[in-house]
């Protein structure tokens, strides 16, 4: 049975959500995507009660293919469009951020319905690229008058930090989550964002957790990685600033060996080492192929004991956490965190 939580009144979503990223054009690197295959996975998730799907106005192509997928459950399935939930972004570009009005901001939300081809958005997740460029809070205001005209059932952040979330709260927007990079490699949520969430009723929605895939037996032993996607060059980055390469070896072993205490794997170990995690309502899981949808069925089927979470918190202790707050690197103008981020894939 899949976990479920409840995100807002009247709204529950699964705690393991299915990530779109992946499926973007020019994600990745090397090999070109089954589609049909993922179309296939879409249905298996959600009949197994993985009914959560995360993507963005972003990546390209993904509203549209979610849009497919519920047309499909109209005609010859047990499930109706009304049983999947649809978490979006709306992710102004960067050149366009001093000229974002609430006549763009509809413009951008009228644009994921039609691509869903639904009549109201589950959740709108916010991010502003710059904060020196104001008017973060003015079009947070912008959603709530779009939530209030029906077009929006919640409200969220992605990619914010303490501060600036704060002034989106105390403006008087009801944020219900904020989804941010977590996982065992980037634990910057830690030093204030996931207790001033808890303080606000604010719910964490963590991408990342299994880093792309590094976070698999494959790769223990190995010398190096070759990356195959934009998530591989990402997190590598990650993984050199905290743990090291060592280090990222030597976890891998410990989870591999927690993982055959609970005849598991190390992905659905570190999955739900961040599940465990305070404030924590969800973790979003990236969707490839129909491969891996009985593997993210296990993870609600043992839970980690106390040996395992302190043993696993005992680890990471002795290495750093990344500097500064939640996505403030790869908001940082010449750090290589930055220089790989696409920021502004509307006008592309």
């Amino acid at each position: 049975m899949v976990e479920r939580f409840e995100l807002a009144k009247d709204y529950t979503i699964s705690r393991v959500i299915n990530g779109c990223w992946q499926l973007s054009e020019g994600h990745s690197l090397k090999s070109k995507l089954d589609m049909q295959d993922v179309m296939k996975a879409f249905h298996m998730l959600a009949e197994r009660g993985f009914t959560t799907f995360d993507c963005a106005d972003i990546y390209t192509g993904t509203e549209e293919f979610l849009g497919e997928f519920l047309t499909e459950l109209k005609s010859g399935s047990t499930l109706s469009p009304h049983d999947i939930q649809i978490h979006t972004k709306y992710v102004p570009d960067i050149n366009l951020l001093s000229e974002v009005d609430y006549e763009y901001t509809e413009k951008i939300i009228d644009r994921s319905l039609k691509r869903q081809k639904r009549e109201v958005l589950d959740l709108v997740q916010f991010h502003w690229w710059d904060y020196d460029v104001p008017g973060s809070v003015e079009t947070a205001g912008h959603l709530l008058k779009l939530k209030e005209k029906g077009k929006i059932r919640n409200i969220a952040v992605t990619n914010f930090d303490t501060k600036h979330l704060s002034e989106i709260v105390d403006a008087g927007i009801p944020i219900v989550s904020c989804q941010n990079q977590y996982s065992v490699f980037d634990r910057r949520v830690e030093k204030e964002l996931l207790q001033y969430c808890k303080s606000k009723g604010i719910t964490l929605l963590c991408y990342g957790t299994l880093s792309g895939g590094l976070l698999a037996e494959k790769w223990i032993g190995k010398e190096k990685i070759d990356p195959d996607n934009r998530s591989h060059v990402k997190y590598l980055q990650v993984i050199e600033e905290s743990l090291g390469w060592d280090g990222y070896q030597e976890l891998l072993l410990l989870l591999d060996r927690i993982a055959k205490k609970h005849s598991v794997n190390i992905a659905q170990i570190a999955t739900k080492y961040i599940l465990s995690q305070e404030s924590v309502g969800a973790s979003i899981i990236g969707v490839r192929n129909s491969s891996h949808v009985e593997s993210n069925s296990h993870i609600f089927t043992f839970e980690l004991d106390s040996s395992d979470i302190d043993e696993m918190n005992q680890f990471l202790r002795n290495y750093p956490i990344l500097e500064g707050e939640p996505f403030e690197l790869e908001r940082t103008v010449g750090s290589k965190f930055r220089n790989i981020m696409k920021m502004n894939l509307n006008e592309e």
